[in-house]
């Protein structure tokens, strides 16, 4: 149950990536004064986290209904999250976070709480490999009362620290410096990098391609 809430907590935190997000969340909320600012991280991560709540709920039902293997999901998803991690170690994913949400951020006339829904929640924070983690981990959910629980934990944790790391930021945003935040990005997306190679030889196990003898 530890060992799965702590890989559950890396991979989320890893794709969330709520201190590379810092930065742009400031961005994002440059017209707005720190109160508000405040307001619009709480707001920005309790709907992030009703929408992975909801995928990691029905990622399996989802599986299902559309008749995709666990294996073959993982060996997806985990081509998908290594890409993701090859975009942070390029910059890539940072740089096209910043051009999705900047005409948000610069006409400064949005009410707080559109800007917390989009960009922020979605799809800064929520964004597509936040969701298909959510998916992927919680394939595995139905093979114990108790991975489940772990996997609902890490999520929630997770969230939790976003929200206090946003929040933070809110309030101090001249104390972030952006060459400690890429630094950060790139050792967590070598974590990430080697947590799906990781999915791609369980789903290729699991077809037997591969034999971890």
């Amino acid at each position: 149950m530890i060992e799965t809430f702590i890989t559950a907590f890396i991979i989320y935190f890893v794709v969330v990536d709520p201190i590379g997000n810092a930065p742009i969340f400031i961005a994002v909320t440059s017209h707005l004064g720190k109160a508000a600012r405040t307001r619009t991280a709480i707001e920005a991560t309790i709907v992030a986290t009703m929408i992975m709540l909801f995928f990691a709920t029905c990622g399996s039902w989802v599986l299902h209904y559309l008749r995709i293997g666990e294996p073959a999901f993982k060996i997806a998803g985990g081509l998908i999250l290594f890409l993701v991690a090859w975009d942070m170690l390029n910059s890539k994913r940072q740089a096209r976070k910043k051009k999705e949400t900047s005409p948000i951020g610069e006409a400064g006339d949005d009410e707080p709480e559109n800007v917390a829904i989009f960009p922020l929640a979605i799809p800064l924070l929520a964004g597509p490999a936040a969701i298909m983690s959510v998916m992927v981990v919680s394939a595995d959910f139905d093979k114990g009362l108790a991975m489940t629980l772990a996997g609902y934990a890490a999520l929630l944790a997770v969230m939790v620290v976003t929200g206090c790391i946003l929040t933070a930021a809110s309030l101090a945003e001249n104390l972030i410096d952006q060459r400690v935040t890429n630094v950060f990005s790139r050792i967590t997306a070598i974590i990430l990098a080697a947590l799906s190679v990781q999915y791609i030889v369980d789903g290729m196990t699991a077809l037997n391609i591969v034999s971890m003898r």
